[in-house]
């Protein structure tokens, strides 16, 4: 029986799972909507007589369902992220640590967010460290 990785949060870890929140999300909607695999249609006349190739898998739709599987492990391994960074999320407290964190799981860019609180990015950075403390503590 497998043992089922943990995540272990670091402070760079959970900054890295911040920032990638967005792209995560929207991959893994690209990704279910890939999930339907066509079903296999049998080969007739010679193309059932002609040898198969060695070495492989030489069936390109059970290629695609084993690089798809892959996908479905993918998909757990960010929601599982996602699902952490969430949890978090409550211990975060202030107006604009709030604010910073949700333009930034919304995939804003930290000069971006700046721009619009008329903050510099300095200071941006200052309040998304200020944000990590506050998940991690």
């Amino acid at each position: 029986m497998l043992k089922e990785r943990t995540l272990v949060i670091t402070p760079d870890v959970l900054d890295s799972m911040i920032t990638d929140y967005h792209w995560m999300v929207n991959a893994i909607k690209e990704m279910r909507a890939e999930m339907v695999i066509g079903a296999k249609t049998a080969q007739y006349g010679i193309e059932a007589t002609l040898p198969k190739a060695t070495g492989g898998v030489g069936d390109p739709i059970m290629q695609e369902a084993i690089r798809r599987s892959k996908n479905i492990k993918r998909i757990a391994e960010y929601e599982k992220k996602l699902l952490e960074v969430q949890m978090l999320i409550e211990r975060v407290t202030g107006d604009r640590e709030v604010q910073v964190l949700n333009w930034m799981l919304d995939g804003k860019s930290q000069r971006w967010i700046g721009q619009h609180m008329a903050l510099s990015a300095t200071s941006i950075k200052r309040i998304k460290d200020n944000i990590v403390k506050q998940m991690i503590a």
